[in-house]
């Protein structure tokens, strides 16, 4: 019989939450903690000191032995620098084990080594991590041993923020300053900040670790860079939400009760679209935390995956031909005070704070559609988007037929006296009960889709950090509260409801053409996004500049968010992440093609000859096996031909400086030749004799789980 699991015992075990703190912390310090993390300001050394001892206790009570800094640059994942408690012994020779308030609030890693984009010269290391008060420190246990993690922000030592996270938190307070603003003007006087709260969805896939460990592509790029397809995929549709099998759900098991002593609200698991492909997913934490959670998530998957004998992969397409793996990113908007901005209410069409929320969500989305897509951009995003399992590339929102109707009324007269109501199910069974239905159906084609009380951005890809997409989102809303609230601000308190009216009409009418209800995935939607004038950015490279428009650096250096040196050195950053990543996966195809695909079907070709010969020499007819030899020695001269294109493509792309230039040479022409490299290759899979293909096939990897 399986032991019991005590999931409130064992939840935030690993964490120092502030339960913990108020049991050590004394009365006064932990108020003055409280007050810092709710409303901003700065530790007392005193109060640092009393802090980081608590901490340091609690944390060697549990067996650390060493801290770190655990930060987030522009890697997109993270970092941590381990330093032990230990101290210089005292006069008897005792050693002593300390975490001053100074360690616990500042760090100084070397700033030189991470990606800056120009930011930071490689001969001027400094940058400094600083303690991120309102996301809670926690214990990591691994080989290592334990350590306690301090979620810190990274910046350079001109102060130019260096991670992901540092601009999350600015984003934060410029979303929240705003939307205070437009709850002020509909009478919440209660309210002190507006929180962002984001609940992401994480899908994975889990292959076998030995099968793993003889793909060089799976080891170096993520991904399968070659590879046949099974001769079944995804098309009976029997995976989703099918049955757990055993060694999954053992790894499902394991994973859920890591996290939740990680204080992870791991809320739902299943089995997804693809065969070997799964889905993990969260209640919903304010932004920063989600977002530091998110990584512990992606972190411990793999490190739960290698006790089981399997490898968790996270890129977005590691397999061709079936469903890839995104991120939902949830989004939503809170008072302090419990009310939900995104809440529509019984009768949408009454709630004028809801309604002016979503004409300025609207406005923003529209108005920086280049911004939103760039957020999702990254690598491997490139092979999911627009390809009819994920979002099209095109920014557009899903409303839902009420809100639709509602919009429309309010475009047309100004005034909307009705909402459609979502009725009972009938399901027409007598002994079924009868159920409330939804106002509105869902739309898994929509990048940006109302799903009740929050919006969900789909485009985020699957190893992606959350915090870019949320520092976006965050940022255009705040830009157009902003806007609004500048307006409304100024009116006469009789005049005030016919202002929101006009006002609401005004976003609307504006910004209606980025509602769209349909199929995203349809070629007249392509055509009619063009028609309405909605941008189509098809790949990272191209959505990169986006941060850099005249536009965006508005919007940012308005609000504090990024300088216009922090957002061309990220777009910098970009196009280098790129043209390495490329540049990897293009290598690891040369090396394959050259040292396990060919030198195997060169064999091949051998056996295939000789037997040709022995069947002629027998007097029988070799017609079958000639024209086997003929097809393979095609496809073999074919692929040889193609390797060479790929190395002398790779050795232009060398003699590129530009960075920029660089990634659309990488895009244009590197990832053709790839491509012209890996058909060949794949025919000759099917041709050739399974027991000699130097690698597990698709078959194996993603159906011997």
């Amino acid at each position: 019989m399986s032991e019991v699991l005590n999931v409130e015992e064992i939840f935030a075990s690993k964490v120092f939450t502030l339960g913990k703190m108020k049991e050590r912390l004394t009365r006064k310090v932990y108020q003055e903690v409280k007050s810092v993390m709710d409303h901003g300001g700065e530790l007392s050394k005193g109060a640092a000191d009393v802090v980081a001892k608590a901490m340091k206790d609690w944390a060697v009570e549990n067996g650390a032995t060493h801290y770190t800094h655990w930060f987030q640059p522009l890697t997109g994942i993270t970092a941590e620098k381990h330093d032990s408690f230990v101290t210089h012994p005292d006069e008897e020779g005792k050693m002593l084990m300390e975490f001053s308030g100074k360690e616990l609030i500042k760090g100084e890693p070397d700033a030189s080594s991470f990606p800056s984009g120009g930011l930071r010269a490689t001969f001027e290391a400094r940058g400094y991590t600083v303690w991120d008060i309102t996301s809670p420190a926690f214990l990591k246990e691994d080989a290592t041993g334990v350590i306690l993690c301090v979620p810190t922000a990274f910046c350079s030592y001109k102060g130019e923020a260096l991670d992901k996270k540092t601009p999350l938190l600015r984003s934060m307070e410029a979303v929240s300053q705003q939307a205070i603003r437009i709850v002020r003007l509909f009478g919440n006087k209660e309210a002190t900040k507006v929180v962002a709260s984001v609940g992401p969805e994480q899908e994975y896939f889990l292959v076998d670790r030995e099968k793993y460990l003889q793909r060089k592509d799976l080891i170096f790029a993520g991904r399968t860079l070659f590879g046949a397809p099974a001769p079944k995929g995804q098309e009976m549709e029997d995976h989703y939400f099918g049955t757990i099998r055993e060694r999954i759900g053992s790894y499902m098991k394991d994973l859920n009760v890591e996290l939740w002593k990680l204080g992870v609200t791991a809320k739902t698991q299943h089995n997804e679209v693809a065969p070997a492909q799964h889905e993990l997913a969260p209640i919903y934490e304010t932004a920063n935390i989600a977002v530091d959670h998110n990584q512990l998530v992606m972190e411990t998957m793999k490190k739960v995956a290698g006790r089981h004998g399997m490898t968790c992969l996270l890129h977005e397409k590691p397999f061709a031909g079936v469903n890839g793996s995104g991120k939902h990113n949830n989004w939503s908007l809170a008072t302090d005070n419990g009310v939900n901005m995104l809440d529509p209410g019984e009768t949408p069409n009454e709630n004028m704070q809801f309604l002016l929320v979503l004409a300025c969500i609207l406005k923003a989305v529209d108005t920086h559609a280049d911004l939103l897509r760039q957020s999702a951009a990254d690598v491997g995003n490139d092979h999911r988007l627009g390809a009819n399992e994920a979002p099209p590339a095109i920014i557009s929102v899903f409303l839902g037929e009420q809100l639709e109707d509602v919009v429309k009324q309010l475009v047309e007269t100004g005034m909307a006296d009705h909402a459609i109501q979502g009725g009972k199910l009938e399901t027409g069974v007598s002994t079924l009960p009868e159920t409330d239905k939804d106002a509105t159906d869902r739309n898994r084609t929509s990048p940006f889709a109302f799903t009740g009380n929050k919006f969900e951005f789909r485009m985020v890809g699957s190893s992606d950090s959350i915090a870019s997409p949320n520092t976006t989102l965050n940022a255009i809303v705040a830009e157009a509260f902003c806007e609004a609230a500048d307006e409304l601000e100024k009116v006469k308190e009789e005049d005030f409801e016919i202002a929101v009216h006009d006002l609401i009409k005004k976003y609307l009418t504006k910004h209606q053409r980025i509602i769209f209800n349909g199929n995203g995935y349809s070629d007249e939607w392509v055509k009619e996004a063009q028609r309405r004038g909605l941008p189509n950015i098809k790949s990272m490279v191209e959505a990169s500049s986006a941060l850099t428009t005249d536009k965006a650096i508005k919007l940012f250096e308005k609000f504090g968010i990024f300088t216009k040196a922090e957002l061309e050195s990220r777009e910098e950053v970009l196009y280098e992440t790129y043209s390495k990543s490329i540049n990897i996966e293009a290598l690891t195809m040369i090396d394959m093609a050259k040292k396990q695909y060919i030198p195997a079907v060169i064999k091949y070709t051998k056996t295939l000859a000789d037997t040709v010969i022995a069947v002629k020499e027998a007097g029988a007819d070799s017609s079958v096996q000639s024209a086997v030899l003929s097809e393979v020695t095609a496809k073999l001269a074919e692929s040889k031909k193609a390797l060479i294109a790929l190395e002398e493509t790779m050795a232009k792309a060398a003699a590129i400086e530009d960075q920029k230039e660089l990634a659309f040479f990488f895009k244009d022409k590197v990832h053709v030749a790839m491509d012209e490299l890996r058909a060949p290759i794949d025919a000759l899979e099917m041709l050739v004799d399974k027991k000699v293909w130097p690698v597990p096939s698709y078959g194996d990897l993603i159906f011997e789980v």
